[in-house]
């Protein structure tokens, strides 16, 4: 179409005219993220909740004395002013454990997770507060408070029990993750070899009582087959809490598009994840390399050029990654997920999950939670709208969990809770 003569474009919004309108949305909608790890790097790199100070800006911590070896130490992404910067209204807080730990081992550890949550709420009562509903997490917003909910990331934290299941759930879990980097009994994940090619029956059987309980059925880190599976079982919207598209990028993380048109008849919700590998195609590629480069150079026992010389294999790693520097990820590459999951899947189904805290790096502009606003812009400056802002922003979450609460609500009325076994419905469990 051709403009009409001595017609003019609309001038482009100003930086100051765009902040603006991201400050209004996000005044009256919650912001609510899906998945951020600092309740381990609490426990990994701190011990307890009472040895990190939220109230103080946490980029420039210095490093812990007598830091323990399994933490992989770097400034935390997280703390109260830089959320109170970033306007975050909610935060799922995810009680992450290894996919190593199993049995009881793993149900210990995620209680004492689910403690560590409770405890930090209880330490800021003037900045957190428990939520456990949609409406909790509006009351708490409008209160000026940050609502903090709990997500369980690995369907192995529940030992094949659903009794344990629901006792997670009167804790306060909102919902859980179907796996995480490896498979478990009854679920694939996205990033180990296929063993059940999808659900088996009693993996079924743990959707269905999560719909049951209104627990969120949460697809990050399943494979394609088992995302598959359990859209077809559920009963309620799902939630993906930290992934991408894998149109963008080809990993296994990211969500296919055949998927993400099922996530538009579910009326679920993929939820942005901010990690590098995940948001960019190139900086998959590198962290590839990477792996690849360290294993050559130092793979113990038996193998890599420098290996038993951890200095040597340190100085030759070191040397590596200056002459091959990670490529730059930005904001607009994260936009780009979120575009492409509104144009598969409606933006009805857009959300964000950053990762922060769980990831080692981030894309530029969003080093930690006080950034959200910077990426809102960006999708602002693309013409989405103040409704479509609101959306992303925590109306298109509190919509799926009102749907879930309203299907547990139905599921209650007809059914009791259910004591099915792993044993009773696909035999032995795996050794």
């Amino acid at each position: 179409m051709v403009a009409a003569a001595g017609s003019q474009a609309a001038p482009a919004p100003t930086a100051d005219a765009l902040a603006a309108r991201v400050n209004r949305v996000l005044a009256q909608t919650p912001l609510v993220d899906g998945h951020n790890d600092l309740p381990w790097q609490i426990r990994d790199c701190f011990g307890n909740v009472d040895n990190v100070d939220l109230r103080a800006n946490t980029a420039n911590l210095p490093k812990p004395a007598n830091l323990p070896a399994s933490c992989d130490w770097a400034p935390l992404m997280t703390d109260i002013p830089r959320l109170r910067a970033g306007r975050v209204g909610g935060q799922f807080w995810s009680v992450w454990v290894p996919p190593e730990l199993s049995g009881l081992a793993a149900v210990k550890t995620t209680l004492e997770q689910i403690d560590v949550v409770h405890t930090m709420v209880a330490r800021y009562p003037g900045d957190l507060q428990m939520a456990y509903t949609a409406d909790d997490i509006v009351r708490i917003h409008k209160a000026g408070k940050i609502a903090s909910l709990i997500g369980i990331e690995g369907g192995h934290q529940i030992d094949n029990s659903l009794p344990t299941l629901r006792q997670m759930y009167a804790l306060g879990a909102r919902y859980m993750t179907l796996t995480h980097t490896l498979n478990n009994d009854w679920a694939d994940s996205a990033t180990d070899n296929p063993k059940h090619h999808g659900l088996t029956a009693f993996g079924r059987a743990v959707v269905h009582e999560m719909n049951r309980l209104g627990m969120l059925v949460d697809l990050s880190h399943v494979s394609a087959e088992t995302m598959k599976a359990a859209l077809a079982a559920t009963a309620a919207p799902v939630i993906f809490s930290h992934s991408g598209a894998r149109a963008l990028v080809d990993h296994p993380r990211d969500v296919p598009d055949d998927v993400l048109a099922l996530v538009h008849k579910n009326r679920g919700i993929v939820m942005v994840n901010f990690y590098p590998g995940y948001v960019s195609a190139e900086s998959a590629r590198w962290n590839a390399d990477h792996a690849a480069e360290k294993a050559r150079l130092n793979s113990p026992p038996y193998n890599g050029l420098y290996v038993g010389q951890p200095e040597r294999a340190d100085a030759a790693m070191k040397a590596w990654e200056k002459a091959h520097p990670a490529p730059a990820v930005t904001i607009a590459m994260v936009a780009d997920h979120a575009q492409h999951i509104r144009d598969v899947a409606g933006v009805d189904s857009v959300g964000i999950g950053s990762d922060f805290d769980g990831i080692p790096n981030t894309p530029i502009g969003l080093e930690g939670v006080d950034k959200y606003p910077a990426l809102f812009e960006e999708l602002a400056r693309r013409g989405w709208s103040d409704a479509d802002l609101a959306k992303v922003a925590g109306g298109n979450l509190l919509r799926v969990m009102r749907e879930a609460e309203a299907a547990a609500k139905r599921l209650q009325e007809k059914e009791r809770p259910s004591f099915a076994t792993i044993a009773s419905l696909d035999g032995a469990a795996p050794k």
